[in-house]
Formats: C-alpha cells, sequence, structure tokens
C-alpha cells in the first residue's frame, strides 16, 4: 500500500489525520506507550512536527536499520559555510563520502584508545573538584559537561584558557528553544571564525593533535582537505562530540542509579562496564525528540507501505532500539547484553563517525565514579528528573547525586 493510504487505528478510529510529533515521555527516562503500538499497529506512521513539517516516522528496528544503510535516503541538504554550518559538499553525497574516508584516517578505534590516560586523568580531575565541594552535586554541571569539551579541545589543540568559549558555542548551536534565531546565527559564526583562526595557525606550526594532522592528510584519490573542510570539521567534532556525550555521561548515571541493584552490579564485576555502557546506549529513552532526518528521491517500500518520492521520513532510532522483535526483553536493562546491535549511532555510511570516541569517554567516566565514588546514589526520585527540553540531542536538566 501507498503511505497516503494507510489507516492506523493508534490514530484514533480509523482516521489518517497525522500524529502530533515528537510524543511527551512519561518520565525523563522512560519511553512513551506510542512506541509499541506504532511497531505492533502502524510500522510506518503518518506524523506532523512542531516545526510544522508533514513526515513518515518509523519506528521498526528492521526499517530504522535498512534506511539508514540505504544510500537512497539523503539527509536535508544545508547551507553553505558562510552562516557557520557545515558546506554543502561535506554534508551531502560524495563529498560526504570523500571527506569521511580522509577523516577516517586519522580517527581510528586506535587512537581513541590511545586518549584513555588522558580522559581518565580529565575524569579524576573532576571528581576530585566534585567531592572537594561536597554533596549534594549535579553530576551533569560538575563532570558530564565539562570533561568532553576537555577532550574535544584536546584533541583539536586548542589551549586550555579558550574550554569556556567552546562550551559556550556548543550549548548555543544544539539548542532549539533557549536562544534566539539571531544568538543561534552569532555563535555558529563565532565558532567558524575561531576555528579558521586555529586551522591557519595549525597549517603554519602543526602541533601533536588531530587537527595538525588532519592538515597533512592525503590521498591520490581524494587530494587533502581544504580550509573550509578542516574548519567544518572542528566544528562537526565539538556539535556531535560535546552535547551528545556530556549529556549521555548525566543519562548513563541516571539509568544505573535509579535502580540500585544496577549499581551494585557493576561494583560487584567490572567485567560489566564495556557491555554495561552499550546497554545504556540502546535503553536511552531520551536520545533526542525528532529522530533522524531522511528524504526519498524514488519510491520505496518499507515495512509494506510504498514510500513515495519526495517524502521525508523520520527514523527514530531510541524507538528501533526498544524493538522486541530485535531484543530480547527490550523493556529491562540487561548491563550484560551481548550482542547488542543498538542503532544508537547510526547504521550504514552516516553512522557517527566519533563513536569510539564516545564510549572510551563513557567506559573511563563510568570505571572512574565506580571507583572514587561507590556510594553514589541519586539525591531525589528518579521520576522528579526533569528532561533538558529544546536540545536536538536530549538530555537532563540535573543529575543530582550525593555519596
Amino acid at each position: 500500500m501507498r503511505a497516503d493510504d494507510t489507516t492506523c487505528p493508534v490514530t484514533g478510529s480509523g482516521t489518517t489525520d497525522p500524529l502530533p510529533f515528537p510524543f511527551p515521555l512519561p518520565t525523563a527516562l522512560e519511553p512513551p506507550a506510542e512506541w509499541r503500538r506504532l511497531q505492533q499497529e502502524c510500522p510506518v506512521a503518518r506524523v506532523h512536527t512542531v516545526v510544522g513539517e508533514d513526515a513518515l516516522l518509523l519506528t521498526r528496528y528492521e526499517d530504522v536499520r535498512a534506511i539508514l544503510a540505504d544510500p537512497r535516503f539523503t539527509r536535508r541538504p544545508l547551507d553553505d559555510a558562510e552562516d557557520g554550518s557545515f558546506p554543502s559538499t561535506i554534508a551531502q553525497g560524495e563529498g560526504h563520502l570523500r571527506w569521511r574516508r580522509l577523516l577516517s584516517r586519522s580517527f581510528t578505534v586506535k587512537r581513541m584508545r590511545a586518549l584513555q590516560p588522558r580522559i581518565e586523568g580529565i575524569a579524576h580531575e573532576l571528581i576530585d573538584e566534585m567531592l572537594r565541594q561536597g554533596a549534594p552535586a549535579d553530576l551533569r554541571t560538575a563532570l558530564g559537561f565539562p570533561l568532553p569539551v576537555f577532550v574535544i579541545c584536546d584533541l583539536l589543540g586548542v589551549p586550555a584558557a579558550d574550554r569556556a568559549k567552546f562550551a559556550h558555542w556548543s550549548d548555543h548551536m544544539l539548542n532549539l528553544t533557549r536562544y534566539t534565531e539571531d544568538e543561534v546565527r552569532e555563535s555558529g559564526q563565532e565558532l567558524w571564525n575561531y576555528l579558521a583562526e586555529h586551522v591557519r595557525a595549525k597549517r603554519a606550526e602543526p602541533g601533536d593533535d588531530l587537527l595538525s594532522e588532519l592538515t597533512a592528510v592525503s590521498d591520490a584519490d581524494d587530494g587533502r582537505l581544504s580550509e573550509t573542510e578542516l574548519i567544518a570539521t572542528g566544528q562537526a567534532l565539538l556539535i556531535a562530540g560535546h552535547e551528545t556525550t556530556a549529556n549521555m555521561i548525566g543519562k548513563m548515571a541516571a539509568m544505573l542509579l535509579s535502580r540500585r541493584e544496577r549499581w551494585e552490579s557493576l561494583l560487584a564485576d567490572r567485567a560489566l562496564v564495556d557491555p554495561a555502557v552499550e546497554e545504556v546506549l540502546r535503553f536511552d529513552a531520551n536520545l533526542g525528540s525528532t529522530g533522524m532526518h531522511r528524504h526519498i528521491t524514488e519510491p520505496v517500500e518499507v515495512g509494506g507501505t510504498t514510500i513515495e518520492a519526495g517524502s521525508t521520513v523520520l527514523a527514530l532510532m531510541q524507538a528501533a532500539n526498544r524493538d522486541e522483535d530485535a531484543f530480547a526483553d527490550a523493556a529491562e536493562m540487561d548491563l550484560a547484553r551481548t550482542p547488542n546491535p543498538h542503532l544508537t549511532f547510526g547504521a550504514g555510511p552516516h553512522s557517527c563517525l566519533g563513536q569510539s570516541l564516545a564510549r572510551v569517554e563513557l567506559r573511563t567516566v563510568l570505571a572512574a565514579l565506580l571507583d572514587r565514588v561507590p556510594g553514589l546514589e541519586l539525591a531525589i526520585p528518579a521520576d522528579d528528573l526533569r528532561r533538558r527540553e529544546g536540545l536536538l540531542v536530549g538530555g537532563l536538566e540535573e543529575v543530582p547525586v550525593r555519596w
């Protein structure tokens, strides 16, 4: 059947009126009931988004994974670099693939793992300060927010004195409601201008950092990264690598501490740290509100429904990660779950390039907290945690803890 011919019982009495989207979460950590109902009854659901866009929502694991890996589904074209966003040559098609090929030469799993001692040192410094300040503390402010930006600044060879600027720019550029459009645009331009000067300095005097290395990366077929591409790379690392991991650190702690037996299991068996991080990534219902946007230029059948050319599709990865047909006892957190092929980092040619770094950061932070603060607990009931509204990547306003 065609997408515009579908009737889904969950939309109410067989009507084809689109569902308002996104769906509100019952609590900051729990998924909406609509996910499971749509998976069972309406795998390709018509929705109307808060920005006034009509789209088709996919919630089943098999369908979401298929379109994320399907080159016929593309991202929305982005504006040029002058406004501080990605240049279209990087964001789309062959330009994006070329950029990924060049960047992957340096952004390797081995290199990210080699950062672990430095990340561990940063984590312990921040925990030292949190303990010095005393309980209660906001784990997001004390640890989750500063650690990733410190790591990104180290990667880019940015002086420690400029870390606060990067945190400010990241916060502005990923928040949909807290700042005005002019403020967001101004932050993007400030970041772009800073990185432009920084890239030129690294070209003139390379250091022992990723950005300096990238200035020399070259390939017989792909050439080397241009100045614009290097600036966009720095911007991408900050935006994708800071706010997402910052919020994930807080959510990870909240999920593990919301049920004491989870934390106690990790204290008893540190071999669970790595699979626990993967399960936290899968279990996260607060991954973001809008799903991954994709566009199609030719008819494609998904979930028994023909999606017409020109359609906008939303791949809801966090719903796919809770699909009972893909994960046994998907509604339960299993810290020893393996294999765990969750879709939090996407799939296919557009999967997250920084996922190795994110994993190293999360594992290192979790191990440090278990070592340093074994008595850590939430200072408020888990149901009282508040979702951080307006962020593209989801998050919690605060994660109050004591020990």
